[in-house]
């Protein structure tokens, strides 16, 4: 965070420095230094949501072995006579 923070305030003093005038040279530099510093930016952005996008499927897929355990937790636990019952429901009607 606290590089983001310093590559921001250098990308502000930049166009603060090319706002205020100068002649073509220094404008050019100013140009360069704040592409570097918004490539630099966007590359940052794009590795924290890389790794947000790992740790979401890394929690979807916890996701589903966990439903897929508790799924056969569930069948394992029904008593035989409940099974039964369910298979002889509509016999009695």
């Amino acid at each position: 965070m606290k590089k983001i923070i310093a590559l921001s305030t250098l990308l502000a003093l930049g166009a603060l420095g090319m706002a205020c005038g100068g002649d073509a040279a220094n404008n050019s530099a100013a140009n360069n230094a704040n592409r570097t510093v918004a490539n630099a930016m966007n590359s940052a952005a794009n590795a924290a949501n890389s790794a947000a996008n790992a740790m979401q499927q890394a929690a979807n897929a916890a996701n589903v072995a966990s439903n897929t355990m508790g799924n056969a937790a569930n069948s394992m636990t029904k008593p035989a006579s409940n099974m039964a019952n369910a298979n002889h429901s509509n016999t009695n009607k």
